[in-house]
């Protein structure tokens, strides 16, 4: 009899502990465009991405032209000139490759660029969840503009619209 009390005991103890979770989602897509200064993070980040593509495409078209010089004069060039422009435009090739890198490689500037223009903002909005999270009491904030797992979500548990008023840009 007693084993049977404390096992019921402790299936209402576990159902109330599992029903007392709250959960709640919000939409970082639409928090995010709601922020002028990710959008501005954003407008920065291309601007100086479309300035280095210029850059690199520069050297791969002098790479481009001086392999199409190289073709037209490749017949009366000596073989110590052949191997000469081969190299210059391997070189070129190279260069255009190693500015590539320098910029768009995973540890490049671009995005050592994002990352301190738009890790503090992310930072922020986190806060602002985390702290509507302790006053509300939610215990799992879910995603929903980031669609894997989750299948539907109540606009009544979405907290967008708090976490954009906490960060003072309401709407």
């Amino acid at each position: 009899m007693r084993k049977i009390i404390l096992t019921i005991l402790f299936v209402c103890g576990f159902m109330t502990v599992a029903t007392a979770q709250k959960y709640a989602t919000v939409d970082m897509e639409y928090i995010l465009k709601n922020i002028p200064a990710y959008e501005r993070a954003n407008e920065q980040l291309n601007q100086q991405s479309k300035r280095w593509e210029g850059e690199i495409s520069e050297l791969e078209e002098e790479a481009k032209q001086l392999y199409k010089a190289y073709q037209a004069e490749s017949a009366f060039l000596s073989d110590e000139q052949r191997v000469e422009r081969e190299a210059a435009i391997v070189a070129k090739e190279d260069e255009a490759k190693e500015l590539k890198r320098t910029y768009f490689a995973p540890s490049g500037e671009f995005y050592k660029k994002r990352e301190s223009l738009v890790t503090p903002i992310h930072e922020e909005v986190y806060n602002a969840i985390k702290e509507i999270c302790d006053i509300k009491r939610y215990t799992m904030v879910i995603d929903r503009s980031s669609t894997v797992g989750l299948i539907y979500s109540s606009p009544s548990i979405d907290i967008s619209n708090d976490v954009l008023t906490k960060l003072g840009y309401s709407n």
